[in-house]
């Protein structure tokens, strides 16, 4: 029953928050894997795909406590699009602005949904993610592009007039996710704490959306079947 009402505010809201996926010792765990891999490779914020180099964001992607969520949304049968770690450092003034995640990523269907884990306190003062209830159901909107060397987004895409007084703070502790819609408005502002934000971001799709910009986008199944055959296999890193 819990689990039947929660999609239901998840479809009637664009969003779900919080959602406890992993215990805070086992986040932990993750985030000193994190900061090891970044002596070795060097900065990962925002690096695609970064299942094909380290084992532990799939391993955190594909948590049975996840999948059950991404399962009730969009069925039995799930495609891993992307995971990447976004990573506010402290006291800096990196902030993400008004925007949503489908209105460049050529997919024809929205049958998309997003997983955003938490490997250290997502706070207010560190600048949490912040959505629109309901702003999903419109689909997409206007995005004019900015001149922002602090907004994370690459072309610094933004939705003018939001009414932010609508603004939810999605809140998390180690170890909990918010799982949002590809419509919904959402954002975060600056990290004000001592300590950095790190959440590791997850893309989930239908088998059955199609990629219509170009033909050599990929996936990888974690779930059920894919009857489609639309992208091509990702390398998963296996040690």
């Amino acid at each position: 029953m819990l689990q039947s009402t929660s999609i239901s505010n998840f479809h009637r809201d664009g969003f779900l928050s919080p959602v406890d996926i992993i215990d805070v010792q086992t986040a932990e765990s993750h985030r000193r894997r994190l900061e090891q891999a970044e002596l070795e490779f060097g900065p990962i914020h925002y690096r695609p795909k970064i299942y094909s180099l380290l084992t532990s964001p799939f391993k955190l992607a594909t948590q049975k406590k996840a999948l059950d969520v991404v399962e009730g949304i969009l069925g039995p049968d799930i495609l891993l699009y992307n995971i990447t770690y976004i990573i506010k450092e402290p006291h800096t003034p990196a902030h993400v602005s008004w925007h949503q995640d489908l209105t460049y990523w050529g997919f024809d269907s929205d049958d998309q949904v997003s997983m955003w884990l938490a490997l250290s306190p997502a706070t207010l003062l560190s600048g949490c993610m912040m959505m629109i209830p309901g702003s999903h159901i419109s689909g997409a909107m206007q995005h004019n592009m900015t001149d922002d060397a602090t907004n994370v987004l690459y072309s610094g895409q933004t939705v003018n007039k939001v009414d932010e007084g609508l603004a939810v703070a999605c809140e998390l502790e180690p170890g909990q996710a918010s799982f949002h819609h590809g419509w919904t408005l959402h954002s975060s502002m600056p990290n004000k704490s001592d300590d950095r934000r790190i959440g590791l971001n997850v893309q989930f799709i239908a088998p059955h959306v199609r990629q219509t910009k170009h033909d050599g986008d990929s996936a990888y199944l974690v779930r059920g079947e894919d009857r489609f055959n639309h992208f091509e296999q990702d390398i998963v890193a296996t040690s």
